[in-house]
């Protein structure tokens, strides 16, 4: 009889077990959420194997499915024409989950680098965008949303990722990516229906940490990657198990707001401590080419010098010249200046070093930089030095002692010590895993939402690859198909930004053309659009201000294409054509009706057969430009725009700039 008591209560436990299984959802699909409209979209989520679904929709539309073996399931949902907002309950037994005001429209994946990541509220003070206050104060679009994916890392495709959606507002929009939003609100006024933007992007990220696995063994200098990849495995959890024994500080532990001005780990220690068996980095250069590639986190700069006494005159400072991201900056201990900050990267530092403060013998300058992302430490043209006006009383540039004290990995801060945890304390080899590494971002920012079905997607990025133009002809592609190949929704809209002009330092025009050309000839790829933004960028801000522009002229691609809207010129001048002639060339461009050129400088070159260019007068000749060079006796090669941080000239009556190209006989 006990046993048949118990053999009862068991299947009643098991009952209970199956009658009522946990769901769990991933994040995307989530309250305030924005479904494509017209499609049979993707749900789905994780529950007990073998689980019965029911997806049920306030618009009517039913589905279901049984979790496989690992509580995996899907079902396609069938989405009514642009409305809301409805509700999604998602059942199993008698557990359910609902979720509220959704809304069903037109739904795109916004990624990139820092460009499409900058919000509407700017980083100020020095990367602002335009018109930011009354843009943020009216941007009550309860139809506009946006889902910010969490940064993150990893090393396979991940499921899931962290993030959630927001209903424009003025309390929530200054978050939003200002690209993203006024591309999305161009859509919403034009269209008159929601529209849905997953906003995913990392700034200073190259495009191969945004290409899969699958294809980025096609890219040329890739082709041995995902072999590499895998024998690192094991190194690489040895390191784990190295930050295992480090102190450890969650960001999310930190102050939201300028999370690490202050942040003390063990500062005091630091400044005045042996430097004699730290390493040497020379400065000023970034320290990912100096000994530390791919490091974010918090590094020491020591220099000792000698003083001989001689009283100082008044205004002396101390010249460290631009630092990447922030800095405090100290002087026989005492701290004459910092900036902890973000959106300080590219500012000048200089301090005043009070009239008592340097002492006769040695000195000494301590300098805590603190990079939380892209390239690190001090950097620029000029040495560091103490100066006074523009007179350099000491040179400090070349050799400084230098000391990671801690490293910033998966949102937390891993706190070195001494010793075995130090950052010497690792003796193994790993390849750099960060946002940097190929595949890094799309497995954990990309690969969680594939599922999701949208319509298209938008892209600004490249100023992290110039100087790989020629690499970029092919990885840009490449990263493009592997996520069509990941949607499988055929070659879905992806239309993109040419970046914009900005001094990238010596030596940088050739390359940064390449890239711009490499931008260019991905327009070959089906169902890709290119916005040019020539004339609103800023040659010495890499993050120009104008951000409405880029993100209504991304739109206009969309409308003309996508939607088929009537009347809608889509794009400035693209190279089309060339036919050469004695010393000139003629030039035919798509986009080109209403051509103009608005100022008399030409921004047009002719080389001949020796291949040296040389500039060329421009005219415009019935929606063709014929550009002549008297320095050229047989052209055989025309470019335009061929430069780093020129503002050149070309537009066409719609009013939107020409690309850059080159053609060659």
């Amino acid at each position: 009889m006990k046993k048949l008591f118990a053999l009862a209560i068991m299947i009643f436990m098991i009952g209970c077990t199956v009658k009522n299984p946990e769901i769990k959802l991933p994040a995307i699909i989530s309250d305030n959420m924005v479904l494509q409209q017209n499609k049979a979209v993707n749900l789905w989520g994780w529950s007990e194997a073998k689980a019965k679904i029911t997806v049920e929709a306030s618009w009517g539309k039913t589905a279901e499915a049984v979790t496989g073996a690992d509580g995996k399931w899907l079902v396609q949902l069938e989405t009514p024409a642009a409305g809301g907002p409805f509700s999604v309950t998602i059942k199993s037994g008698e557990t359910q989950k609902v979720i509220n005001n959704v809304m069903v429209g037109e739904v795109w994946l916004c990624s990139g680098q820092s460009n499409m990541e900058m919000p509407l509220k700017g980083w100020p003070p020095n990367d602002t965008i335009n018109f930011s206050a009354s843009e943020i104060a009216s941007s009550d679009y309860p139809g506009i949303r946006m889902f910010t994916v969490t940064k993150s890392t990893a090393a396979a495709p991940l499921d899931d990722c962290s993030g959630t959606w927001a209903v424009s507002s003025p309390a929530t929009s200054g978050d939003f990516s200002a690209a993203a939003y006024f591309f999305g609100l161009k859509l919403h006024k034009e269209l008159g229906i929601p529209v849905g933007l997953i906003h995913s992007s990392w700034g200073g990220t190259p495009a191969e940490s945004w290409t899969s696995g699958e294809l980025i063994g096609t890219v040329p200098g890739y082709e041995s990657f995902t072999a590499e990849i895998q024998e690192n495995q094991k190194n690489l959890k040895e390191f784990e198990a190295f930050l295992a024994k480090l102190e450890n500080i969650p960001f999310e532990k930190l102050p939201k707001e300028n999370p690490f001005t202050n942040l003390n780990l063990n500062d005091s220690a630091y400044i005045s401590a042996d430097i004699s068996t730290w390493k040497e980095m020379t400065l000023p250069q970034t320290w990912e080419n100096a000994g530390l590639p791919g490091f974010d986190g918090v590094v020491w700069f020591i220099r000792d010098f000698e003083y001989d006494g001689a009283v100082y005159p008044e205004g002396v400072e101390l010249y460290l010249g631009p630092v990447d991201d922030m800095d405090a900056t100290y002087i026989n201990g005492q701290k004459i200046g910092s900036h902890e900050v973000s959106g300080v990267w590219s500012l000048e530092r200089v301090y005043p070093i009070p009239a008592d403060l340097l002492k006769k013998g040695i000195n000494r300058i301590a300098v805590k930089v603190t990079d939380n992302q892209g390239g690190g430490g001090i950097y620029g043209k000029k040495n560091p030095a103490i100066v006074k006006g523009d007179k350099i009383l000491t040179d400090l540039g070349g050799a400084w002692k230098y000391k990671p004290a801690a490293l910033f990995r998966s949102g937390t801060v891993y706190v070195y010590g001494e010793g075995e945890k130090s950052y010497e304390g690792f003796t193994g080899k790993t390849i750099v895993m960060n946002e940097y590494t190929p595949t890094m971002l799309y497995n954990a920012m990309i690969a969680p939402l594939v599922n999701y079905t949208l319509e298209g997607a938008i892209w600004y990025q490249g100023e992290s690859n110039v100087g790989r133009g020629k690499q970029y002809e092919t990885l840009f592609p490449a990263m493009i198909t592997s996520w069509r190949n990941a949607w499988k929704q055929g070659d879905f809209p992806f239309y993109y930004v040419q970046i914009a002009p900005y001094n990238y330092g010596d030596n940088a025009n050739e390359t940064t053309a390449e890239l711009r050309d490499a931008q260019l000839k991905t327009l070959s790829l089906a169902n890709t659009g290119m916005a040019v933004t020539m004339d609103i960028g800023n040659p010495v801000n890499i993050h120009p201000a104008n951000k409405k522009d880029v993100g209504e002229r991304l739109a206009l691609w969309a409308l003309d294409k996508t939607y088929k809207k009537e009347g809608i010129v889509c794009s400035g001048p693209l190279f089309k054509n060339a036919v050469f002639s004695g010393n000139q060339a003629e030039v035919e461009f798509d986009y080109g009706t209403g051509l103009e050129l608005r100022s008399k400088e030409s921004f047009f070159e002719i080389a001949g057969p020796d291949g040296v260019f040389h500039p060329a007068k421009a005219t415009v000749d019935h929606d063709k430009i014929v550009a002549v060079s008297d320095k050229v006796k047989e052209a055989k090669q025309i470019r335009y725009a061929w430069c780093d941080d020129c503002v050149p000239n070309l537009f066409n009556g719609a009013g939107l700039p020409a690309s850059p190209f080159k053609a060659v006989k």
